[in-house]
């Protein structure tokens, strides 16, 4: 026992390692799933300006460009005009209060167009998505998250009834099945709760609502009131959001054109912006792949630090082994004596590494399963076992047993009778 310690913490090392590292890649896996592993991101920004200024407010007003920020004929028209573009989405938010039955809840109002389900994988369990009439004329209708249909509707169907977003009254068409969010992938994926969402046609918030992207006269007012020196006006009206939406989700048909079309989308949206950088592109599965890429060889190092257990093991065996040719070397003489063959000599003590190895490799199996369970619960890492873990640790300490061990076998066969029976 004491000699397969070696190779036990080797082998429980490796299995607990592998299991982390696998851990980790399903756990990237299930984020790309929610980003959409075909998606290119558009987000509006503050204005991107740079270059020395003596006076920062008159350079602002007297050489600032025009803009309209991004809008929804921007997301069309990167739908018509260029290939590879499978779907668009916008996503207008409003935050507002939900009430229904005298219950009242904070909550974001989105609003979104019928491909923006598909877009993000949400799976609609009851009613439908919305149709063409709904956009048409910005109908006030909504599907809700699952977890707005807990508190506000617990008991019965929502489909048909009405839920009030601030001023306005939604019939709801149609709930989305749970999306289970952890903590981690809400704060690392800058992704949101959209078990508490409501979503309503973008037609529909932008009338009832407001166009951020219409000028209106209190706009106009202000803009008067900057450029005649009103204090604090200025960085008013700068910080102004301009923006139609808040974000924008264009989805490719194959992800290896995404680099690609999401560098075409920067150039068509700065001719459109009048050369204004009021906006920055997003390719998830690029980070994503990034992250997989990091883990993997953070996953290869550990494996590889626990492998030197393994070896040390080997090690070990051959030590041990070989200090117990040159005491049995009686034995040996004796079996060579009686008629044994010096292969008969060679396989018994390459039998005994290699159960020494085998038995380390067993126990090994159970300690990695127990230390996988252990650090998944203390450290909340995910850690999953797999069975090609188990079967490349186990078959690495059988190797080891028959490699470290050949050569003390071959010693002891090698050993002449009539040496080995006078050996004390």
């Amino acid at each position: 026992m004491l000699t397969s310690l070696g190779i036990i913490f080797g082998v429980a090392s490796v299995i607990a390692m592998l299991a982390i590292g696998t851990g980790a890649q399903q756990e990237i896996l299930v984020n790309m799933q929610l980003l959409g592993t075909n998606n290119v991101i558009i987000q509006p920004v503050v204005e991107q300006r740079e270059g020395e200024m003596d006076n920062e407010e008159e350079e602002f007003f007297v050489q600032r460009r025009f803009t309209p920020g991004l809008t929804l004929e921007d997301l069309y028209s990167i739908q018509r005009q260029i290939p590879f573009v499978e779907a668009v989405s916008p996503e207008i938010i409003y935050d507002t209060q939900f009430i229904r039955s005298g219950q009242m809840r904070t909550g974001k109002l989105v609003g979104v167009n019928d491909r923006y389900f598909e877009i993000n994988n949400f799976e609609i369990i009851s009613g439908s998505n919305f149709t063409q009439l709904h956009f048409s004329d910005a109908m006030p209708v909504a599907i809700i998250g699952y977890g707005v249909r807990t508190r506000f509707f617990a008991g019965e169907n929502p489909i048909g009834k009405k839920i009030k977003a601030g001023s306005v009254w939604f019939t709801v068409v149609g709930v989305l099945q749970e999306r289970q969010l952890t903590s981690s992938q809400i704060e690392n994926l800058g992704i949101r709760d959209y078990n508490m969402d409501v979503f309503v046609p973008a037609e529909s918030i932008l009338l009832r609502y407001g166009n951020r992207a219409v000028v209106t006269s209190r706009d106009i007012q202000q803009e008067q009131a900057a450029q005649s020196g009103f204090p604090g006006m200025a960085d008013t009206q700068r910080d102004r959001n301009y923006h139609q939406l808040n974000r924008a989700i264009v989805r490719v048909t194959d992800n290896t054109y995404s680099v690609t079309i999401a560098e075409i989308i920067s150039r068509m949206l700065e001719r459109r912006h009048n050369q204004v950088i009021d906006f920055e592109i997003i390719v998830p599965e690029l980070l994503l792949q990034q992250e997989q890429r990091t883990k993997r060889i953070f996953n290869i190092v550990l494996a590889s630090i626990a492998s030197i257990s393994l070896l040390v093991g080997g090690i070990g065996i051959m030590n041990i082994m070989l200090a117990s040719v040159i005491e049995r070397y009686r034995e040996i003489g004796v079996r060579r004596a009686v008629g044994a063959k010096r292969q008969d000599i060679q396989l018994q003590f390459l039998t005994e590494a290699l159960a020494i190895s085998v038995t380390g490799g067993f126990v090994g199996i159970i300690l990695g399963i127990g230390f996988s369970y252990i650090i998944e619960i203390s450290a909340g890492i995910l850690s999953i076992v797999t069975l090609g873990s188990i079967l490349i640790s186990f078959g690495v300490a059988t190797a080891i047993g028959i490699i470290f061990g050949y050569f003390p076998a071959k010693r002891a066969a090698e050993q002449e009778p009539v040496t080995a029976l006078r050996h004390e």
